[in-house]
C-alpha cells in the first residue's frame, strides 16, 4: 500500500509546502508549517461534482435593477450584544466569535440562544467541546433550568449538515470550528484544510438555508484567531471576546460586519448568573478619587459609535542616564513623540525623567484624541499639581504643537456633560456653537495656549 505523501501547510496564511521550512514561503511568517497528509485527488470535490456549484450561471444585472432590501434582525435579547451586531442576528449570515479560554464565549452565546428560543425561533447549539450534560450544568448554573434549546454534542460535519438540513434552525451554534472535522479530508480537526473546509460548507449551509450560524473560534497565544486567515474573510461579522480572566469586566468588539459598524464594543460583567451588559460603561473606565490626584486627566474616545469616558493616569519620576518610557493601553512611540512636542513647544522637559502612563481599565486607546488628555497627565504629574475637578480634555496634537480637531466632538462633550464634569479643554474646531449647559469649555489652538488655560484654572 503506497504511503501517503506528507504535504506542510502554513497555520497563518494556509499556504502549502512540500517540504519543511522555518519560514513559510508564502506569508514570511516564521515556524507555522505544520505537517499534514494530501488529500486523494479525483475527479470530482469532496462534496460532488467541481462544477456542479456553477450551474445554473446567475443573471447579470446592474447594480440599480438590483433590490436592496435592508436585512431583517433578530434581537438577542442582550442589548450589549445586539450593539455590536448592529441590531442583532441576521437571517443567513455567519458570525465567528474568538476569545481565550474561558473569557465567557460559550455562556454568552447560551444565554443568547434561550433567549431566542423562548421568543419562538427555532434554534440548535451544536457542541464539540462539551457533552449534553456539561451544557445542561451550565445553563442550571445560568439560572435556566427550564431551557428549551436543542443540542447536538457532534463533531462530524456530515452529520451537523445533515441535522441542519431535516430541523431548519432559525440560529445554530457551532461550538467550535476547530473540533468540527469532515470525513473526506484525511488531516486532523483543527487543521488548516479542516478548519477551512468545514467553515466553508457551514457558510454555504447558511446562504442556501437562511439559518443564521454562530461559529466559536479558538485564538492563538497572541490572541488571533487560530486557522487560515482565510476563515475570517468567509464570514460575515468578526467579533473579540476581550479582557482579564482575573476582572469581572468583559468586552465584544467587531472587527468585521458587513451588516453594521465595525469596532462598536459591548462591555459585560461575570456574574454568578453568567454575563450582564454594563449600561454605563464609562464607570468601568474612571478611578474613584475622593480629591483630584496628580497626573490623572480625564478624557472623551470613540468606540465605534459610543463615547466613552477613559481616565489617563501619568507617573513621572526621576529616571536614571536613560530614562525609561513605558505607556499600557497606548502606542508607545506615540508617546516618546508627545514628550518631545511638549519639550520644543510648551517647555515642559522630561528628558531626565521616567514617564509611565496608563489608561485605567485595561481599556485600549487607538486614536489620536488622547494626546491632549496625555500631555495634560503628564504635566500635572511633573508639577505635581492636580487638574481640577470635574475636568476633561481631548484632540489631536501636531509635531507643530496645533491642537487639531477630533471627530463627533459634540457627542464627547455631551456624554462627559451627562456624567457631571463641568470644564473642558478642547480644539477651537470642536467648539460647541451652543453652550453645553453646566460645562465651561474652553476651545484652544496650540498646546502652549491648553498649558496656560490649566496653570489658569489651578
Amino acid at each position: 500500500m503506497a504511503k501517503d505523501k506528507s504535504i506542510f501547510t502554513c497555520t497563518e496564511c494556509g499556504g502549502t509546502s512540500a517540504r519543511w521550512m522555518g519560514k513559510c514561503p508564502s506569508c514570511n511568517a516564521w515556524n507555522t508549517l505544520i505537517e499534514g497528509s494530501t488529500e486523494p485527488a479525483a475527479g470530482k470535490n469532496r462534496f460532488g461534482s467541481v462544477h456542479a456549484s456553477l450551474a445554473p450561471t446567475s443573471e447579470v444585472l446592474p447594480l440599480a435593477q438590483i433590490e436592496a432590501a435592508d436585512f431583517e434582525r433578530h434581537p438577542t435579547g442582550i442589548d450589549e450584544l445586539d450593539r455590536v451586531l448592529g441590531g442583532g442576528m441576521v437571517e443567513g449570515g455567519v458570525v465567528l466569535i474568538g476569545g481565550d479560554p474561558g473569557i465567557g464565549k460559550s455562556t454568552l452565546l447560551l444565554q443568547a440562544v434561550d433567549a431566542l428560543q423562548r421568543s419562538g425561533m427555532n434554534t440548535l447549539y451544536v457542541t464539540g467541546e462539551e457533552s449534553g450534560a456539561q451544557v445542561a450544568m451550565r445553563s442550571r448554573r445560568l439560572g435556566l433550568p427550564d431551557s428549551q434549546v436543542p443540542v447536538l454534542p457532534e463533531i462530524q460535519l456530515e452529520k451537523i449538515l445533515h441535522t441542519l438540513q431535516s430541523r431548519q434552525p432559525g440560529i445554530a451554534i457551532i461550538d467550535s470550528i476547530q473540533t468540527v472535522y469532515s470525513d473526506q479530508l484525511t488531516s486532523a480537526p483543527g487543521s488548516v484544510a479542516q478548519v477551512r473546509e468545514c467553515a466553508a460548507h457551514l457558510t454555504r449551509t447558511a446562504k442556501s438555508t437562511g439559518t443564521t450560524i454562530v461559529l466559536v473560534g479558538h485564538v492563538t497565544k497572541e490572541g488571533a484567531l487560530a486557522g487560515p486567515r482565510v476563515l475570517e474573510h468567509m464570514v460575515d461579522t468578526v467579533l473579540y471576546f476581550e479582557g482579564d480572566t482575573h476582572s469581572n469586566f468583559r468586552l465584544i468588539r467587531a472587527i468585521k460586519n458587513r451588516f453594521g459598524a465595525v469596532n462598536e464594543i459591548g462591555v459585560f460583567a461575570m456574574t454568578e448568573k453568567g454575563l450582564k451588559g454594563v449600561s454605563n460603561p464609562s464607570a468601568i473606565f474612571l478611578s474613584q478619587h475622593a480629591e483630584p490626584v496628580p497626573g490623572s486627566c480625564v478624557m472623551v474616545t470613540l468606540e465605534g459609535t459610543r463615547p466613552l469616558l477613559v481616565e489617563i493616569q501619568a507617573l513621572v519620576d526621576s529616571g536614571g542616564p536613560s530614562p525609561r518610557r513605558l505607556s499600557v493601553g497606548l502606542d508607545r512611540d506615540r508617546l516618546a513623540m508627545l514628550l518631545a512636542v511638549l519639550h520644543r513647544h510648551a517647555g515642559v522637559a522630561c528628558m531626565d525623567q521616567d514617564v509611565f502612563v496608563n489608561a485605567v481599565g485595561g481599556v485600549r486607546i487607538s486614536e489620536p484624541a488622547a494626546d491632549l488628555a496625555v500631555m495634560l497627565a503628564i504635566t500635572s504629574s511633573l508639577r505635581g499639581k492636580p487638574l481640577p475637578k470635574g475636568f476633561i480634555a481631548f484632540g489631536e496634537v501636531g509635531l507643530a504643537g496645533e491642537v487639531r480637531p477630533a471627530p463627533r466632538g459634540q457627542d464627547r462633550l455631551k456624554e462627559a456633560a451627562k456624567l457631571g464634569f463641568t470644564t473642558a479643554v478642547i480644539p477651537k474646531a470642536n467648539a460647541p456653537k451652543t453652550p453645553i449647559p453646566g460645562m465651561r469649555v474652553h476651545a484652544v489652538e496650540r498646546i502652549e495656549e491648553a498649558m496656560g488655560v490649566v496653570r489658569e484654572l489651578d
